[in-house]
C-alpha cells in the first residue's frame, strides 16, 4: 500500500544550448553509478520509465554510457573523467553523493543531473534547491536525513534495547553528519549507540563479530551505497549473529533483513529520467530546481522476525507499506 506523496519544488527553467557543444546524432547519457550494473537493473528500468515519458527510448532515439563504481569510491573520478572525454551529451550521478561530486568535478559544461541521498545544498552540489546554478540538477531523495526516524521505529520494534550498534563506512562523505543526528536522537530515547566502522567486505564481517560480542538490542545500518552493494553480506551476518537490524532501502528487507525505512528509489530514479529528458530537449538545469522525493517506504519482514523470536507490535504492522510474509 503505497501512502505517501511526492512534493516538487517549482520554479522557472530556461533554453540550455545543448546546440552549442558537439552533439552525435543520437544523444549519449553518461550514466555513473556509485553501485554495481546486476543490483541496479530496476532502478536503470525506473530511470528508463521517467526518461519514456519525456519521449527518449533507449536503443531508439537515445544511447547509454554506462559507467559502475561498484561501492569503491575511489573509481568515481576517473570514471566521470572518461565519460567527458567521450562527449557524453549528459552525465547522469546516480548512487548518492560521491557520483555527483566526481561528475561535478569533471565538468562545468556537459550538463548533470544527479540522484542524491544528501542535502544538496549542504554538501556543496548546487547554490540553492530552487536555483541549483552552473550546470547540474537533480533529486533529492532523502536518505541521510532519516536516521532519527529510523532510530525512533527500530526502539519502537525493540522497546526494551538499551544499546543499538551502528554500522557505518568511514569514507562516506556523510558519515559524520548522519552520526551526529543518530548521537542527538538516541539521547532522546535514552539509549546508547555502539558505532562499528566498516569500509571494506573483510570489515563488514569483523564488525558483525564485534557487535555480536557486545551485545546490543539491535542494529542500524547507516545508509551507503557500499552497503547496499553488498546487501546479502550485511542481512546475512547479521542473521548469523542472531542481530536485528534496521535497513535504509526495501531492498534489504527483500532479501532477509528485518526492517527498512527509506525512500522509493524506484520514484526518485524515475523522477530523475524526466529529469534528463528535460535537459536533452533543452532545459538549462541551472534553472532546473531540485525535486525532493518524500515518498517514504517502511517495510517489515515478519519471517525474518519470527526467526528471531521477535513479536512486531501491531502499530508498526499497520504503519507499514508493505508486509514480507
Amino acid at each position: 500500500m503505497k501512502r505517501r506523496s511526492f512534493i516538487t519544488l517549482l520554479g522557472g527553467a530556461a533554453a540550455w544550448p545543448l546546440a552549442a557543444r558537439a552533439e552525435p546524432a543520437v544523444p549519449v547519457i553518461g550514466w555513473l553509478g556509485s553501485r554495481s550494473a546486476s543490483e541496479s537493473a530496476a532502478l536503470v528500468d525506473a530511470f528508463r520509465s521517467g526518461l519514456k515519458e519525456i519521449g527518449y527510448v533507449d536503443g531508439r532515439n537515445v544511447a547509454f554510457a554506462f559507467r559502475w563504481a561498484d561501492g569503491q569510491y575511489d573509481r568515481l573520478p576517473a570514471q566521470a573523467a572518461e565519460l567527458v572525454s567521450q562527449h557524453v551529451s549528459i552525465i547522469v550521478a546516480t548512487g548518492g553523493d560521491p557520483a555527483a561530486q566526481a561528475a561535478k568535478g569533471a565538468t562545468k559544461t556537459i550538463p548533470i543531473v544527479f540522484v542524491s541521498g544528501s542535502d544538496p545544498v549542504k554538501v556543496g552540489l548546487v547554490a540553492s534547491l530552487n536555483r541549483p546554478g552552473g550546470n547540474i540538477t537533480g533529486i533529492h531523495v532523502l536518505l541521510l536525513g532519516l536516521g532519527a526516524k529510523r532510530l525512533a521505529l527500530l526502539h519502537e520494534l525493540m522497546p526494551s534495547a538499551g544499546a543499538i550498534g551502528v554500522l557505518v563506512n568511514p569514507q562516506f562523505p556523510g558519515a559524520e553528519a548522519y552520526l551526529g543526528d543518530l548521537r542527538e536522537a538516541a539521547g532522546s530515547l535514552g539509549v546508547q549507540l555502539r558505532v562499528r566502522q566498516a569500509a571494506t567486505e573483510q570489515e563488514i564481517e569483523a564488525a558483525f563479530s564485534v557487535l555480536a560480542e557486545q551485545r546490543p538490542g539491535a542494529v542500524l545500518i547507516a545508509p551507503d551505497p557500499f552497503f547496499t552493494v553488498r546487501r546479502v553480506q550485511v542481512v546475512t551476518a547479521a542473521a548469523r549473529h542472531g542481530l536485528p537490524a534496521m535497513y535504509e532501502l526495501r531492498d534489504f528487507a527483500v532479501v532477509g533483513g528485518l526492517i527498512s525505512y527509506g525512500t522509493s528509489l524506484a520514484d526518485g530514479y524515475r523522477k530523475t529520467g524526466i529529469y534528463a529528458g528535460k535537459v536533452l530537449k533543452g532545459v538549462n538545469p541551472a534553472e532546473l530546481p531540485i525535486e525532493q522525493s518524500t515518498k517514504f517506504e517502511l517495510v517489515i519482514n515478519l519471517k525474518t522476525a519470527r526467526t528471531l523470536g521477535i513479536t512486531v507490535p501491531q502499530t508498526l504492522l499497520v504503519a507499514a507499506d508493505e508486509v514480507i510474509e
